[in-house]
């Protein structure tokens, strides 16, 4: 016969089931680009009841959360095995995060976690924080994960809120076991560094986000475009601005690659977030652009404004007034599943295709950088379908 404590474990872990397994619904009324649905895909709640609780009655008594989760946030993307895959940012009540692989059959919903969180190896000095994994399957036949690497900026001892950031860089075959590699070498603070999926010229190629500090772009430019001779040792000695920064616009502060872009057979197709300054606060939205198939570094159309940003609870959070994407999966037959974070707290799926994001791309009007020219974009619209 159970007694009440093992009753309060059952109770529990049928409500954490039905969390697990509820269904997604996709969003009515949408902007034609892509759907959204009705819930978060990951929150702090999904994470395994087996991180968070201790079931021994001896030692836990009460049924306490012995280790609590603050959030499921900033996931790199994979199809892996038929699955859909992402390596979560698990953040939790410690404030330090962690990398975890949470799985899904369809790509909407009834994502669950593997049983364990990642062990990931440290660089020859620890870093104290690692978070927001890009996922690259390169032709070389690794699969690549690009992190940033925080620690405390040791210059300023006094300032415990003082950091440093770097990209931090491994592999793996099976997403459990990794290889650490050596952090990206570069002459400025890196955040949201991208390895392109193929070798460009025989080398690796990266898009950086050059930073003065670990907060303030400074002289940062934009997305940088970088190649490596060697992952094992990398290091940036020239970097390019492919997507510059531009005053009153939605990258004013600065603006950073997302997940590694998607090729297609009219250019590589890009996610990227901006960043600008409000008085509420800096506000993250997703935009996206195109490349040139045979030169990753040449932009061909660039759809002015937001792609993306967050609406109703997902304003709410953390980090109020964030969307942040830095995984996407592209199946064969051209669907396009987009997993962005809300407000540094929880994880969304949206749905598009190929030929729908390729459209938005190359037929939403370029931000003309001036009030007149916005008008003047919105007459000739009106005009068109005047005469229609």
């Amino acid at each position: 016969m159970q007694n009440d404590y093992q009753k309060r474990i059952e109770l529990l872990k049928v409500h954490h089931e039905e969390l697990l397994s509820k269904k997604n619904i996709p969003l009515e009324w949408g902007n034609g680009i892509y759907e959204k649905y009705a819930n978060p895909i990951l929150t702090a709640e999904h994470t395994p009841l087996e991180w968070r609780y201790d079931f021994n009655e001896k030692d836990n008594p009460y049924l306490m959360q012995r280790i609590m989760m603050n959030a499921t946030l900033n996931s790199g993307a994979i199809k892996w095995q038929g699955k859909y895959v992402l390596v979560v940012r698990v953040e939790g009540a410690d404030r330090k995060s962690f990398f975890a692989v949470a799985e899904s059959p369809n790509g909407i919903d009834n994502f669950r976690f593997w049983d364990e969180p990642i062990t990931m190896p440290d660089d020859t000095v620890p870093a104290t924080n690692i978070y927001d994994m890009r996922l690259t399957a390169h032709e070389d036949g690794w699969i690549y994960g690009v992190f940033c690497a925080e620690r405390h900026d040791d210059s300023q001892p006094g300032d415990l809120s003082a950091a440093t950031a770097t990209a931090g860089i491994a592999r793996t075959k099976d997403l459990k076991t990794w290889e650490r590699l050596p952090d990206l070498k570069t002459k400025s603070q890196q955040r949201n560094v991208v390895l392109h999926p193929e070798f460009v010229d025989g080398k690796y190629a990266f898009y950086t986000r050059p930073q003065d500090g670990f907060i303030d772009t400074g002289s940062g430019g934009g997305i940088g475009w970088a190649l490596v001779d060697d992952i094992t040792h990398a290091e940036v000695k020239e970097e390019t601005i492919i997507y510059a920064r531009h005053y009153h616009t939605i990258t004013e502060v600065k603006n950073g690659e997302g997940p590694h872009p998607i090729k297609t057979p009219e250019g590589w197709l890009h996610l990227a977030h901006g960043v600008r300054a409000t008085a509420d606060g800096l506000r993250y939205v997703l935009y996206m652009y195109m490349t040139a198939l045979d030169d990753p570094t040449r932009v061909i159309a660039r759809p002015g404004g937001f792609f993306l940003v967050p609406e109703g609870y997902e304003y709410l959070g953390d980090v109020m007034n964030v969307a942040f994407a830095n995984g996407w999966i592209a199946d064969e037959d051209g669907r396009v599943f987009i997993y962005y974070a809300s407000a540094d707290t929880r994880m969304h799926v949206a749905t598009s295709t190929i030929d729908r994001l390729i459209d938005y791309c190359k037929h939403t009007p370029e931000d003309g950088y001036y009030t007149a020219a916005s008008v003047e974009t919105i007459k000739k619209l009106i005009q068109k379908n005047r005469t229609q």
